[in-house]
Order: C-alpha cells, then structure tokens, then sequence
C-alpha cells in the first residue's frame, strides 16, 4: 500500500482502507511502498512542519532486518555517522543516531516474501532524528548489508505495538501532541 491517497498508478492507497477518514486528512513522514510500519495521519497542517523542521529533533524507531550477520564493530560505525548518496547525487554525513542488534521479534506479523531457511539475518532497531530520502536502506548499504525488512515502529511516543497491516487508531489531539512532544 502507498502511504498517500491519490496516485496516478494502480497502487492500493490509504482510502482503500475500511475507515472513514475526515476531509483533509494526510500522512505525517511517509512510507515508500517496500517498508511497512507506524503511519501518521492527521488534517492539522502545522504537525508535519513541527515535527520534522521544528527546533527540537523528534525520534523515529525503525525494526531492520538485513542480510548477513553484522557484527557490533558495523552498528556501533552505523551509529556514529556514516556518508550515504544525497537525492542529488551528492553525498552526505548522517548525524549520529542509536543502532541496536536486537534479537528476531517473535510477534512479528508475517509479511513479504519467506526467506530460505539457511539465509542469514540480522535484526537491529535504529532510531533517527532525521529522515532523509530512504536513509536507513542506504545507511545498511553503505556498511555492504541489504535491507530486507522495514518497520517503523515508533515516532517518539506514539507506538506500533499490536497494531496489524491496515489498523487503524484514533487518538485524542491532546494525547498525541504529547506522545509527539510537541
């Protein structure tokens, strides 16, 4: 699913979805089609300029499954900063971040395509401030690992969770602008 709701392509779009969603809704930080995750929706314009050009840098958490075993050497150079292509073909120097090897998640819904069972993966959180043109699938490659799977799982406080392909949750405007810390 595109995370949009009008597209010229014949793509499932965020109206395709059983919800009623309110006249001048839209997605806060999008997903490209190939990551999966935690989607922002709201109809208040000011919240996307708050919290991705606002003075204070807000945190967003993404589950990563790569190809290979990567070792802590490669997370820990990962975390301190690593140059990645640019959108305009220049490079450019991510600004530190945490990257975590974590173990496979057990509740993970299942989603994509099943690996062979004797390909080898790793399974790290990498929580960013910035979010530059698919910035964690570069920054993977950039240390020779593929990007398997990509799961926002956080934006600041406001949580996956359970939450399953196509859920949808409302919140209160109150609640979220403080689980955003905005």
């Amino acid at each position: 699913m595109v995370s949009q709701f009008v597209s010229s392509h014949e793509v499932r779009l965020l109206g395709d979805l059983h919800f009623d969603f309110p006249e001048g809704i839209h997605a806060i930080g999008r997903l490209d089609q190939n990551s999966e995750g935690l989607l922002l929706l709201t109809t208040n314009k000011k919240i996307t300029k708050l919290l991705f050009q606002g003075p204070v840098p807000h945190k967003r958490t993404y589950l990563v499954q790569v190809k290979n075993e990567m070792s802590l050497e490669t997370a820990n150079k990962l975390a301190a900063g690593i140059e990645i292509s640019a959108k305009t073909g220049t490079s450019f120097s991510t600004t530190p971040c945490e990257v975590k090897i974590v173990d496979k998640p057990v509740d993970l819904f299942d989603a994509g395509k099943p690996l062979h069972k004797n390909v080898i993966t790793t399974w790290l959180t990498i929580t960013l401030t910035e979010g530059k043109f698919h910035q964690v699938r570069k920054m993977v490659a950039s240390v020779n690992h593929k990007c398997i799977r990509l799961i926002r799982i956080s934006i600041e406080e406001v949580q996956l969770g359970n939450m399953q392909p196509g859920e949808v949750l409302e919140m209160e405007e109150a609640t979220f602008f403080e689980k955003l810390k905005l």
